[in-house]
């Protein structure tokens, strides 16, 4: 998505080989027009199939899977990272280490939230190593419900998360693929 990658150029900062910090509109500051357009092109994206639900996990996914759910009209369901104590009922659980936290966390979604009738798009913001969707998948397979789809936002081509994803059968559709960056020029590469 072109809009996606000049923002990215224009504005993201390569901190390191691994890590482009994208705040100012994608993570932490929320560009709201950007979103709606990236909400667009997962409807076009995934026009195809049925979805009755987004799946997520907060908390950097939640903002563009709000979007992208009006774009579909359906409901988004995120992931939590942790109990709390106006949860009650039954869990799914999964675990999922975290690449940007250098964490393992214990990840639940309520059963009254994602049953096997459910046709799920898992959107994100980010596509490193593949562990947060991995541990997403987990849930929409312990909920017998059907993974239609993966919408990222942005996928570092150079680490194996996506190939490894394409590679098991899944739909994945990324908005853009940074194929390289250079932490002393500030240059990215988009595939």
């Amino acid at each position: 998505m072109e809009l996606l990658e000049e923002r990215i150029r224009r504005d993201g900062v390569v901190k390191s080989e691994g890590v482009l910090k994208v705040d100012s509109f994608l993570n932490h500051q929320l560009d709201i027009d950007l979103f709606d357009a990236m909400g667009a092109e997962f409807k076009r994206l995934f026009a195809d199939v049925p979805v009755t639900k987004i799946l997520t996990i907060e908390a950097s996914g939640i903002g563009i899977a709000c979007v992208v759910a009006r774009h579909f009209g359906v409901p988004v369901v995120f992931a939590k990272k942790a109990q709390s104590i106006n949860l009650d009922g039954e869990m799914y659980t999964t675990r999922i280490q975290s690449f940007t936290h250098g964490r393992i966390y214990d990840v639940i979604v309520s059963k009254k939230f994602l049953g096997p009738t459910d046709h799920v798009l898992i959107i994100d913001d980010f596509l490193a190593n593949g562990c947060a969707l991995n541990g997403l998948i987990e849930l929409v397979d312990e909920a017998g419900a059907t993974v239609e789809g993966i919408g990222i936002a942005v996928e570092k081509g150079f680490q194996p998360g996506g190939a490894e994803l394409r590679a098991r059968g899944y739909r994945l559709e990324s908005l853009a693929i940074v194929e390289s960056m250079d932490p002393d020029t500030g240059e990215v590469v988009f595939r």
